[in-house]
């Protein structure tokens, strides 16, 4: 199906933060659902309340769904419209129904030259980590997140083809939530 068809279907906003935006290592998944036509970059945006953002294992990023903790700032990143077949691949590479990650609402405000707009975006989602670890990694990282996933901040990510692979992700995720920082 092209892009003139998949244009009437309903599609969600899903606002990415980390390795999926333009410029990192799981882009190339949003520019092939973009080619079919199950995703269209629809601005910059960042979220309308601060949330903590942080690195784990491998310097892999999570939003963590902790809002109104004290030492997080409003995430930067960007918002994709997706169709459902797009959806389905990005709760796939999020390992959504391995609990990697989980698929929920989250309010944002597009940025306009760099500028916050006032109205909030309502009915987007974001990929945060799941709740079965999200506190454990707030408390791995010190308490204090990230206003973006950027370059600096990507600096030492270790693909997934280059990790351990006798381990699980969520074995990895343990084993660095429980090791110092």
């Amino acid at each position: 199906m092209g892009a003139a068809a998949a244009e009437g279907e309903k599609r969600t906003l899903v606002f990415t933060y980390g390795t999926l935006k333009r410029g990192f290592s799981n882009h190339g998944l949003l520019q092939d659902l973009t080619r079919a036509g199950d995703a269209a970059f629809v601005a910059a945006a960042a979220t309308a309340e601060p949330l903590p953002l942080v690195c784990g294992p491998y310097r892999v990023p999570f939003l963590l769904n902790l809002p109104g903790e004290h030492g997080c700032q409003r995430v930067k990143g960007e918002l994709y419209s997706v169709t459902a077949r797009g959806l389905a691949r990005l709760d796939e590479l999020e390992g959504v129904s391995r609990a990697h990650y989980e698929r929920l609402p989250v309010s944002v405000v597009v940025v306009v030259d760099g500028e916050r707009e006032a109205a909030a975006t309502e009915g987007a989602v974001a990929y945060y980590a799941h709740r079965g670890y999200a506190a454990e990694m707030w408390a791995r990282s010190g308490r204090r997140g990230h206003a973006e996933y950027s370059p600096a901040v990507a600096a030492g990510y270790v693909r997934r083809v280059d990790r351990p692979q006798h381990l699980t992700f969520l074995d990895q995720i343990r084993v660095f939530v429980s090791s110092k920082s």
